[in-house]
């Protein structure tokens, strides 16, 4: 009767512990801020056709500690998240993967973090580069949204 005591102890403690490793900040830190499509730029002009939306691209490299400092910093923000997510489809990018490298050579792409904002054909309206705070990453949607009208 002692080892099944034991051994349930056991099994209880390591189920305790994986429930505890799945459980990631991370993931809840994620829905929180400016929502991104990752990776899928045909998901991204569909959905902007859908909802005629123009498309903000996030252009990043995995390397780029500006771009790191963008994701952590900039684009959690309340009020850019709120503003960007009622405007735009956004969509991340590393250029380094996948379509990324085609991109690159579409958009002339030179450093990066680069932002973008296309139409909804994937249409180049305005850009920016480097690190921006919150504040001037709103003024650049909106800039965007104003040269489109």
């Amino acid at each position: 009767m002692k080892k099944i005591t034991e051994r349930l102890s056991c099994v209880c403690g390591l189920l305790l512990v994986t429930a505890l490793l799945s459980f990631s900040p991370v993931k809840h830190e994620k829905e929180k801020g400016i929502r991104f499509i990752e990776a899928d730029w045909s998901k991204a002009l569909a959905e902007a056709k859908t909802q005629h939306k123009q498309i903000f691209l996030d252009a990043y490299a995995s390397w780029c500690g500006p771009c790191k400092l963008l994701k952590k910093q900039t684009f959690p923000d309340p009020e850019a998240a709120a503003f960007f997510n009622a405007h735009f489809i956004n969509i991340a990018i590393n250029m380094e993967k996948g379509v990324g490298p085609a991109l690159l050579e579409k958009y002339r792409i030179t450093a990066y973090p680069t932002l973008l904002i296309t139409d909804e054909n994937g249409n180049l309206i305005t850009y920016t580069r480097g690190l921006i705070g919150p504040k001037d990453l709103i003024a650049f949607g909106k800039y965007g949204l104003q040269l489109a009208k």
